[in-house]
């Protein structure tokens, strides 16, 4: 197979339009309802809270914004440990700082790459006065909620749920984002539904929701001028971007089956080399599949290494490195990313306390690239420092087709000869 440069760029993950978005934008644009109140808001609140089934959404500006508020719905005050998923995009953790409160940070597990439940206890024996969780589903992929709901249960702990990557995707039937005491979803330009941004915070109480939408818009005060008796913020979402949004809710289900068919095929390409798919339990989750990402087996990762901003791999027979593999995707002109960096490694929180389920494991990450710290099973005890260093993510944009997916499973396989 030759493989020559696609003339598009085959994208990672970028927005699919049907239509429908522009004929709700316009509908703002002809009734100038413009800001940030209109049908459009009013109407993806209904959609998103029946598809989630969790009573109350809250549109507002972005999924970062809906995280600071659930931040403060859940009480989280300065000097507060928070105990927040490792291995994750910044978006999910920043919001605790911006309430003062210090992010824990919990490990991931192999089986789902998600919040580990046995180093969630862990955290709790070691930070007993967190009273707050923030749990992120990786990718699309629900995490093992059964578990660490009744863990979160049994410590009396709040669960802010980051569904910003997993619309769409359930547990035992029920969708992500409802699982949480309060949760969100984002519309960012790359997720599975986009409106070019927005977020929604989703809660079961009506109070929780009225609070919210007063704080995201300035906390004004029910009086006939401008009163405002506690902090707000301008985190509304606009009626135009809602448009975006409302066009795109009724395609979710396609989108989702046209990303499951891209991971299945992947899934099948790589059959017979040395690399697994993102995982996730068959029995219990239904992912969305919005990024299928790759995992290169231990023995069959050839020299890499990763400074602040600049990675070196050198390539060796049989073997790949997730920068030899990205590169290799790159010259087809098509995007791949790294997996998401551990927050426990990022120089901004490289301070925080990080908790494994073997205890405090500030102390293992630079031990495990060094070669060591493994447990008895052979495995690393830093398991998102682990996943970081053999992971990738593929392009998956659901308007790649076939062949051009062809084209990059053979630059993968040709990565390993």
């Amino acid at each position: 197979m030759s493989l020559v440069p696609f003339e598009e760029k085959v994208w990672l993950s970028s927005p699919t339009m049907h239509g429908d978005e522009l004929r709700y934008v316009t509908e703002a644009y002809e009734t100038n309802w413009m800001s940030t109140v209109g049908e459009n808001i009013n109407e993806i609140e209904r959609l998103v809270a029946a598809k989630v089934d969790c009573g109350n959404a809250v549109a507002l500006a972005t999924g970062t914004s809906a995280l600071h508020l659930a931040m403060k719905l859940v009480g989280v005050k300065p000097g507060d440990e928070v105990l927040c998923t490792d291995m994750t995009f910044s978006a999910t953790v920043n919001p605790v700082a911006y309430e003062g409160g210090i992010p824990v940070f919990v490990d991931s597990e192999y089986e789902t790459w998600n919040m580990d439940p046995v180093a969630l206890e862990k955290a709790f024996e070691l930070h007993p006065s967190a009273k707050v969780v923030v749990l992120a589903h990786l990718y699309g992929t629900p995490a093992k909620l059964d578990e660490i709901r009744a863990i979160c249960d049994a410590h009396g702990a709040y669960i802010v749920e980051d569904a910003a990557e997993s619309f769409g995707a359930s547990y035992k039937g029920v969708q992500t984002g409802r699982f949480g005491d309060t949760g969100v979803i984002s519309f960012n330009g790359n997720k599975i539904i986009t409106g070019s941004a927005g977020g929604m915070l989703l809660t079961q109480s009506e109070a929780d929701a009225k609070r919210a939408r007063k704080w995201s818009t300035q906390s004004r005060e029910n009086a006939p001028w401008y009163q405002h008796e506690e902090l707000g913020y301008n985190y509304r979402m606009s009626n135009v971007i809602a448009g975006v949004i409302r066009g795109q809710l009724p395609y979710l289900e396609e989108h989702i089956a046209q990303k499951r068919a891209i991971y299945e095929r992947y899934k099948e390409g790589f059959k017979d080399l040395p690399v697994s798919m993102n995982p996730f339990d068959s029995e219990a989750s239904v992912p969305n599949y919005w990024l299928s990402c790759l995992l290169i087996d231990s023995d069959a990762m050839a020299p890499h290494v990763r400074g602040e901003q600049e990675p070196l791999y050198k390539s060796e027979p049989g073997k790949s490195s997730p920068t030899e593999i990205l590169d290799a995707i790159a010259t087809l002109n098509a995007e791949g990313r790294p997996i998401w960096k551990p927050m426990h490694m990022q120089p901004i929180f490289r301070m925080n306390p990080f908790v494994t389920r073997e205890g405090d494991g500030r102390c293992l990450t630079n031990a495990y690239i060094a070669g060591g710290s493994v447990g008895q099973d052979g495995k690393p005890l830093d398991v998102g420092s682990d996943i970081f260093q053999r992971g990738l993510c593929l392009p998956s944009d659901n308007k790649m087709t076939p062949q051009q997916q062809d084209v990059i499973i053979e630059a993968v396989k040709r990565c390993f000869a």
